[in-house]
Order: C-alpha cells, then structure tokens, then sequence
C-alpha cells in the first residue's frame, strides 16, 4: 500500500501547488488558461509515474485517484478564486 500512496500522493501534490501559485501570480484573464495547464501537468504526472512503478495491477485504480482528486483539488480552487477573487 505504501507503493500505491507514493505514487499518488505527488499528483495531488502538483495539483495543490500549481492552483495556489496560478491563483496568486496568474492574472485573472488568463486564471482559466493556466488552470488548464496544471491538469495537463497533472494527467502527465500521473501517467509518469505510474508507469514508472512498473506495476500492472491497480493501475486504472490508482490513476483514477490521482486524476480524480486532482480534478476535486483545482474544481475547488476554482470556486475559492471566484468567490474570493
């Protein structure tokens, strides 16, 4: 199990980060364009680094995990900026 968090967790991770720096540098016009570039990011990351665990069995499931609560991560990033920005 130790395995399957490593390999999602660092997703989440990109995910975070890369709403809360676009929410403080990016300016608001183009908020949605570089949103779309931190999930683009975050499919690639995903797919790196389940590949590099070289292990075919819960694969879908962990890339699921990863995409799914990164796409919850900036959804909810999304709604902070537009009700606070």
């Amino acid at each position: 199990m130790r395995w399957q968090a490593a390999s999602v967790i660092p997703v989440w991770l990109i995910a975070l980060v890369g709403a809360v720096v676009i929410g403080v540098v990016s300016p608001r016009d183009e908020y949605f364009t570089w949103l779309g570039v931190v999930a683009a990011a975050a499919v690639i990351a995903t797919f790196a680094l389940q590949l590099a665990t070289r292990r075919p069995e819960g694969f879908v499931v962990r890339a699921m995990a990863s995409i799914g609560v990164s796409v919850v991560i900036l959804a909810v990033a999304t709604g902070a900026t537009l009700l606070f920005g």
